[in-house]
């Protein structure tokens, strides 16, 4: 079966077709809520925000704007939909949703375990240096080597260019490197 496009999905969904919100929403559904839990930390929330937020990216389709790639403007607007919720829901103060491009995403290691790429890591200490890194390193490094963006979709998302993008994900990867190097000493 040939894969079907953005292009052609988005287009499909804005006519009504519940078979493109169908693949929509099965395709970035886990992705999603994975990154929703990152921000809210309750699942629930995550939950019911992301099932409104589908529902509403349906009710209000034929405004959406033409879109070659999904993946930026889910993660965006999913982001806003949820930071809105949240501060609805007073889960927190003003001053930590007063910049609502930067959220502090947390680590498990249950997710290194997942992730091939860091097999080879003691997921406990790696877990510990991820969440050491500044917070627009730590959502940079989520959203590419966790939910498998690539960096342009990633400047979209974060709302900035993309050779900030390109130095946030160089800086974090290096300076968890020069961390893992420094850890391995001691060991």
């Amino acid at each position: 079966m040939k894969k079907l496009t953005d292009k052609y999905i988005w287009k499909s969904l804005k006519k009504g077709d519940l078979n493109a919100f169908s693949v929509l929403f099965e395709s970035y559904y886990s992705k999603l809520y994975n990154y929703g839990l990152k921000i809210s930390k309750n699942e629930t929330l995550t939950e019911d925000s992301l099932q409104d937020f589908f529902l509403y990216v349906y009710e209000h389709r034929e405004n959406l704007s033409d879109l070659e790639t999904i993946a930026p403007y889910l993660f965006l607007s999913y982001k806003r939909f949820l930071m809105r919720m949240m501060k609805k829901k007073s889960r927190f103060k003003y001053s930590d949703i007063s910049n609502e491009n930067v959220v502090d995403l947390e680590f498990t290691a249950d997710e290194l375990i997942t992730n091939q790429e860091t097999v080879a890591f003691n997921n406990a200490n790696l877990t510990k240096l991820l969440n050491n890194l500044p917070k627009r390193q730590k959502e940079a490094i989520y959203l590419k080597y966790y939910s498998g963006l690539k960096a342009r979709e990633i400047s979209e998302i974060m709302n900035i260019n993309y050779q900030s993008v390109v130095n946030l994900l160089h800086k974090g990867i290096k300076s968890l490197k020069e961390d893992v190097s420094i850890a391995k000493l001691f060991n």
